[in-house]
């Protein structure tokens, strides 16, 4: 560019008014928003410690844990992901790690990339594990970390038996992580009365918060482990026995919090707290419960059994002869609204469709049932588009 160069003649922001009904970000609660447009302060601001002790109370609620460490990272989802395994796992440790969806390779990568090695628990895509199968590797193996999905966003599973599965880690002296990203807020999740000794999560799901500062939790356990690790974590930024100094009693810095998004996340918690968290959970239940009838009514297939269906992630098989990706930009183009494709082994299987914090409600529901039997019509699929909604009724019970 030379010197002499015009400045860019860039538009004022206006993005479009979606409906987001995939895997995540969710829609945002205006509460949350106006949250936002609050006046920006200090991260030491006596101000903003006052919020900070607001987030971490409410956080405890929300992930039902007494821990006192229980922050938000300044960061996405994955970067509570990046905290929690870089910090439990040292190198020469043993991670033990689920090979049954897209985000247990993520945690495989993350442990060896902190130096540890990796032990494989495996299930097909579309099935949890099996505690049997955890306590065989256990036998077999000396594993220092375990490391589940809670909520499999990538093949709409929820994993049951979790206190079976941290019983086994914890008889072989194992720490248990569990991924509760797309759980938290929407999906039952009791930390410590499952025995979790750390769980991490994203802000952009269940809560309905824009993501930038994720819920961590870490019980004494864990925390023990991270403040006597043998050699410095890799990640400065994540460390926590650094950031155990800004979010501990000290509150001394470390880096500049994303003030702004613990606006958000506070709110979204406060939301949360007020309609209770069982209520929540069923809530979610309900709701999507009805956008699964709505589904099956038409014709259409879930991709979990009955058994693992995860409420707040709907994976639904692609009927034969329609192609997904077509029905996905229809979808956006015509209606505004946001599903997503399968990842991985699942790609071009099925679609990925959200019932998540503010979205999960009727009206949302019978917006993505109504368009997408719209769009499968389009393409001549062989289903009852019209089935749908009396099918959604039904299952809320209305008159």
């Amino acid at each position: 560019m030379s010197d002499g160069a015009e400045p860019p003649n860039v538009d004022e922001l206006t993005p479009p008014n979606r409906t987001l009904m995939g895997p995540g970000p969710s829609d945002v609660d205006p509460r949350v928003l106006r949250a936002m447009s609050t006046p920006l302060v200090g991260h030491l601001d006596p101000s903003f410690i006052d919020v900070m002790n607001d987030v971490q109370e409410l956080l405890r609620y929300t992930f039902r844990t007494d821990n006192k460490w229980t922050i938000p990272v300044s960061g996405t989802g994955s970067a509570a992901m990046e905290a929690a395994i870089g910090n439990l796992v040292e190198p020469g440790d043993t991670m033990l790690v689920p090979t049954n969806g897209y985000f247990g390779g993520r945690m495989a990568d993350m442990a060896q990339r902190a130096g540890g090695d990796i032990v494989e628990v495996h299930a097909p895509w579309g099935e949890p594990l099996d505690p049997t199968d955890v306590a065989a590797a256990f036998d077999e193996h000396d594993i220092d970390v375990f490391g589940f999905i809670h909520a499999e966003t990538s093949t709409g599973v929820v994993q049951p038996a979790v206190p079976e599965l941290t019983s086994i880690a914890h008889e072989s002296d194992a720490l248990v992580i569990a991924d509760t990203v797309t759980s938290i807020g929407g999906v039952e999740l009791r930390v410590d009365e499952w025995d979790i000794d750390v769980a991490y999560a994203g802000p952009q799901k269940c809560l309905s918060c824009p993501p930038g500062a994720s819920p961590l939790t870490l019980n004494d356990a864990a925390m023990e482990k991270v403040l006597n690790r043998a050699e410095d974590a890799r990640s400065w930024y994540l460390d926590l026995s650094l950031l155990e100094g800004y979010w501990g009693e000290e509150r001394a810095y470390h880096h500049t919090a994303p003030i702004t998004n613990v606006y958000a996340l506070r709110e979204a918690l406060r939301l949360v707290a007020e309609e209770g968290i069982e209520e929540r959970w069923a809530r979610h239940r309900r709701v999507a419960g009805a956008l699964k009838a709505g589904f099956q009514a038409m014709g259409l297939e879930m991709n979990a059994s009955d058994e693992y269906w995860l409420p707040s992630l709907n994976a639904v098989r692609v009927p034969d002869g329609v192609d997904d990706g077509a029905v996905i930009d229809y979808l956006l183009e015509a209606y505004d609204l946001e599903i997503a494709s399968g990842l991985g082994d699942l790609e071009g299987e099925i679609w990925r469709i959200g019932c998540m914090g503010h979205s999960a409600n009727p009206k949302n529901v019978a917006y993505v049932l109504s368009a997408l039997g719209d769009a499968l019509d389009r393409q001549g699929a062989d289903i009852d588009s019209e089935a749908a909604i009396p099918a959604m009724h039904d299952a809320l019970g209305d008159d």
